[in-house]
């Protein structure tokens, strides 16, 4: 009789409220409009991928730099994969993760929060004395 394999340790949950928890800076990225943008398209393509000139398109307003930042981050974070063609010049493409794809629905949910409720947000700052940033 073989024992059982031995279970890898479990990782312990985050806590948003300590100072110190990587929770926080993953939120920091997930939490931009950019990223939300990104894994909307990807998601659209899924499985497939989309190159880095088509995400830019889609994603009006975007830099290149802001776009580059932002998938390097998604990259290292295993939400996005990244191949490149051998080509001259280089055909860069991307891809969700199974990982990234689960980070979808919960975007969507926020992105349809605030489309929704939009105008009541801009109400308010108007009420407040202030003047809805176009960014």
């Amino acid at each position: 009789m073989t024992s059982p394999a031995p279970r890898a340790p479990e990782r312990a949950r985050g806590d948003l409220f300590s100072p110190q928890c990587p929770t926080r800076r993953l939120l920091d990225r997930i939490g931009t409009k950019w990223t939300s943008m990104a894994v909307k398209v990807l998601a659209e393509a899924f499985p497939g991928e989309v190159r880095f000139a088509e995400l830019q398109r889609r994603m009006a307003g975007i830099s290149q730099k802001m776009l580059s930042v932002t998938l390097q981050g998604l990259t290292r974070d295993g939400l996005v994969s990244r191949r490149v063609e051998p080509t001259v010049p280089p055909r860069v493409h991307y891809r969700l993760t199974e990982l990234g794809l689960s980070l979808e629905a919960p975007l969507a949910m926020i992105r349809n929060w605030a489309e929704e409720h939009m105008a009541e947000i801009d109400r308010a700052n108007e009420l407040n004395g202030e003047h809805p940033a176009n960014d």
